[in-house]
């Protein structure tokens, strides 16, 4: 009887700690990552997975592809928030949180999407759950970003980094 009780709880206890291992998002190969910026008086936040290239190329062997809507980051949907109603590009956002998504396309003009739902897996989007969609300046940068990176600057301007692509909104 104490061996059986022995092999459960040894069993237990192996199962909690493979669960407790799995949960660690720091552990996963794109791990998350978190900007937030004051801008004016509001406060921009982009919490999102940062995928790393690893020799793969972008619109070929990794995201985005040319005319797809795109997660905008890896494993749970990139979110956006503001703390206060801004404009992006000019056009109204509520406060609040949003699911951020795009569709890259040839040339220099991107669609950046703000979905009204956030708290879910990256790749479950619709479009009758868009808030805003906006375009957006998209150029070839350099250094190239090995990892997807946002970065926001306290004039508004929002930039995403991957692999030899900036994209640009500004945010106010």
């Amino acid at each position: 009887m104490k061996k059986v009780f022995s092999i459960l709880a040894m069993s237990a206890f192996m199962l909690s700690a493979i669960t407790a291992c799995s949960q660690d998002k720091s552990k996963r190969p794109s791990p998350p990552a978190k900007v937030s910026e004051k801008v004016g008086a509001t406060t921009v936040t982009i919490d999102y997975s940062q995928p790393s290239l690893k020799g793969r190329a972008i619109g070929k062997d990794v995201d985005p592809m040319d005319g797809q809507v795109w997660r905008a980051g890896a494993n749970e949907a990139t979110v956006f928030e503001v703390d206060k109603p801004v404009k992006v590009n000019g056009q109204n956002l509520a406060a609040g949180k949003y699911g951020l998504y795009m569709i890259s396309a040839p040339g220099n003009e991107w669609t950046v999407i703000f979905s009204k739902t956030w708290d879910t897996w990256g790749t479950n989007y619709a479009q009758k759950d868009d808030a805003l969609r906006v375009k957006a300046k998209a150029a070839t940068g350099a250094p190239v970003s090995e990892k997807l990176t946002y970065k926001i600057d306290k004039s508004g301007k929002v930039s995403l980094l991957w692999g030899d692509r900036v994209v640009d909104f500004m945010v106010q």
